[in-house]
C-alpha cells in the first residue's frame, strides 16, 4: 500500500485554515504571508484531488472532503508533535528503559537510594532491574542484555569502561552459637581448619581469590565445603551451621537469623564495587544513571567517580 507523501507544513497550515477560516488569520498564526499560504493549501488540494476549502467573498469554509481529513491531520500533528517530545525526554535521559545488573550484596545497601535518586524527576524512566554475579553482568553487557552493570571487582575487558565507586574491607560470618561468635574482632587465622561456604570462582573470580588471599595470609588455605551463587544463601548456609565464611562488610545487611558478623583482624584487605558500561555506549540514560552513582559515592566517601579502563 503506498504512503501519501504529505508535508507537515501543508496539513499544518490546512488545521490553522480550518481552524480560523480566515486566510488573514491563518496566516498571521502561522507567521507567513497570504500568497505562500494559499499555495500551501492549493499543493495540497492537488495532492487530494478535491477542494478543501470554498473560497468566496468574506468567507471560507469547509468542503465535505477538507470535514473528512481534518481529524486525521489533526491526529497526524499530534502524533509527531507528541513523537517529538519523547524523542528529546529519551535524548536528555529522562524516559526510556534502563536496564541495570547488580551484585545481591548491593540490594540492601546502597542500590535502594542509588534507585530512588534517579527515578526522582525521572517517572518516564522504566527500570528493568537483574541481579547477577559478576561474570554473568559481564557476559550480559557484552551480549547487549543489560545497559548498566553494578558489580564486584569488574574484570579486565578492552570492550567495558568501569568507574571505582565504593570499597569495603570483609567480615567473618559465622552462626550465632560459634565458638568466635562472642568476639568483636574475629582473627582470620583462627578460622584454620574451620568448614567453608563461598561462592563459585566461576561467579565473581577476583572477589574469589581476595578471600583465599586474607585465608593464606592468615597461613591457611579454606577448605570448602559448600558453595552458593548469592551472598544470601551464604549467610543462610552459615546460619544454618554448615560453615563459616568470609564476605564484603556490606552483606551484614542482610539480617539472617542465626547468623552473626563480626569484624576480622587484620582488616587490610578490600573490595570494591564498580559502574560498567559498554566502551561505545552513548546511552544519555547510561551516562545520566552513571552520574547518579558517582554522586552517591561522593556523598558516601567512596573514591573518586573518574573513568577508568577496564
Amino acid at each position: 500500500m503506498d504512503r501519501p507523501e504529505l508535508a507537515l507544513n501543508q496539513l499544518h497550515a490546512f488545521a490553522v485554515l480550518a481552524e480560523e477560516l480566515h486566510f488573514g488569520r491563518a496566516a498571521e498564526r502561522l507567521g507567513v504571508a497570504q500568497p505562500p499560504l494559499s499555495q500551501q493549501i492549493r499543493r495540497l488540494e492537488e495532492r487530494v484531488g478535491h477542494r478543501l476549502f470554498v473560497r468566496g467573498p468574506g468567507r471560507v469554509a469547509l468542503t465535505a472532503a477538507g470535514e473528512e481529513l481534518l481529524p486525521a491531520a489533526r491526529r497526524a500533528l499530534d502524533e509527531v508533535a507528541a513523537g517529538l517530545a519523547a524523542a528529546r525526554r529519551v535524548a536528555a535521559g529522562e524516559a526510556g528503559r534502563l536496564r541495570i545488573g547488580f551484585a545481591a550484596s548491593l540490594a540492601p545497601t546502597v542500590l535502594p537510594e542509588l534507585l530512588r535518586s534517579f527515578r526522582a524527576g525521572r517517572p518516564g524512566v522504566e527500570l528493568e532491574l537483574r541481579e547477577l554475579t559478576t561474570a554473568p553482568q559481564v557476559a550480559a553487557l557484552r551480549e547487549h542484555a543489560i545497559d548498566v552493570g553494578l558489580m564486584r571487582e569488574p574484570p579486565q575487558d578492552p570492550e567495558l569502561v568501569v568507574e571505582a565507586l565504593w570499597s569495603e574491607g570483609f567480615v567473618a560470618v559465622l552462626p550465632v552459637g560459634h565458638r568466635l561468635a562472642g568476639r568483636r574482632a574475629v582473627p582470620v587465622a583462627e578460622l584454620a581448619g574451620e568448614s567453608f561456604v563461598l561462592l563459585p570462582r566461576a561467579c565473581g573470580p577476583t572477589v574469589h581469590d581476595r578471600i583465599v588471599g586474607v585465608c593464606r595470609e592468615a597461613g591457611f588455605e579454606p577448605r570448602v565445603a559448600q558453595r552458593a551463587v548469592e551472598w544470601q544463601t551464604v549467610a543462610a548456609l552459615v546460619g544454618a551451621g554448615l560453615g563459616v565464611s568470609l564476605a564484603p562488610a556490606g552483606v551484614r545487611r542482610l539480617r539472617m537469623r542465626g547468623v552473626a558478623y563480626r569484624t576480622i583482624t587484620p582488616d587490610t584487605a578490600r573490595t570494591g564495587v564498580g559502574l560498567v558500561r559498554r566502551r561505545e555506549d552513548r546511552s544519555p540514560l547510561v551516562a545520566r544513571f552513571a552520574a547518579e552513582a558517582r554522586a552517591l559515592a561522593a556523598r558516601a566517601g567512596g573514591p573518586p567517580g573518574g573513568a577508568g579502563q577496564a
